[in-house]
């Protein structure tokens, strides 16, 4: 029999108490042999107290550097401390179902070395957003198609999950070149990921998410846009210009 791969659970947060003990508790009970990270970008509320008291083994509430913010950074840190086989992204928030985890660690048991979740209906993003993504997702297709690298149907998504030996070192090696203050975290990880690396994919429904309020803002299109090669980079100097 198989050694029985190791898996961390890497949950990106931010002022998320309506959720964060619930979604543990959740992980917990479907994949009690799973480690969970919590990568907290300095939180100024309870979040960090609702976890510990749960008193769960192998669950680690990380408080990051204050002067280290963004949602790629959390996620670039914790799959170089995650320790496991492999790792899960995914958001604290319930927009991901969690039952999607299990199939990305079946996938990756299978020879994967990243897989992505793919939204199967964005009605939940509610149309602004959903045209937004599709639109991000063309310019960032075509920017891994110049780069030669492998590209997915999702790759805004926030759910994947992937061998944290080789994401490890792609960060190690070339995370100066992230957008670490950004939110599109799987797209630099496809951009600096070696051309041969294998990508498989799940599909999932995008949820709507449990409490608190989401983080969008025209902050994260800026960032996002700066991700996206010469085109999205000409786009992002004239959208800051619309919003400053």
């Amino acid at each position: 029999m198989a050694e029985k791969r190791t898996c961390t659970v890497i949950l990106p947060t931010f002022n998320e108490e309506e959720n964060i003990a619930k979604m543990v508790s959740s992980l917990k009970e479907m994949y009690p042999d799973f480690c969970i990270l919590i990568m907290d970008d300095n939180s100024a509320d309870r979040s960090k107290e609702l976890v510990e008291a749960l008193n769960f083994r192998d669950v680690r509430f990380f408080v990051r550097a204050p002067d280290d913010k963004g949602l790629t950074a959390s996620t670039c840190e914790g799959i170089t401390i995650a320790g496991t086989d492999f790792f899960v992204n995914m958001d604290s928030d319930f927009q991901h179902p969690l039952e999607a985890v299990g199939r990305i660690y079946d996938e990756l048991n299978k020879g994967f070395d990243l897989v992505v979740g793919i939204r199967s209906d964005r009605k939940a993003l509610g149309f602004k957003r959903s045209a937004g993504s599709w639109l991000f997702h063309a310019l960032a297709s075509s920017v891994l198609f110049v780069h030669g690298k492998r590209r997915s149907k999702d790759i805004m998504s926030g759910l994947f999950g992937g061998s944290t030996a080789i994401f490890s070192d792609v960060i190690k090696e070339n995370g100066n070149k992230f957008e670490m203050k950004g939110f599109k975290v799987l797209l630099d990880l496809m951009k600096f990921a070696p051309p041969e690396i294998r990508v498989g994919e799940i599909t999932y429904e995008f949820g709507k998410r449990m409490g608190g309020e989401s983080k969008v803002n025209p902050k994260i299109v800026y960032l996002t846009l700066r991700q996206c090669g010469i085109v999205g980079r000409f786009f992002a100097r004239f959208y800051k210009a619309l919003f400053s």
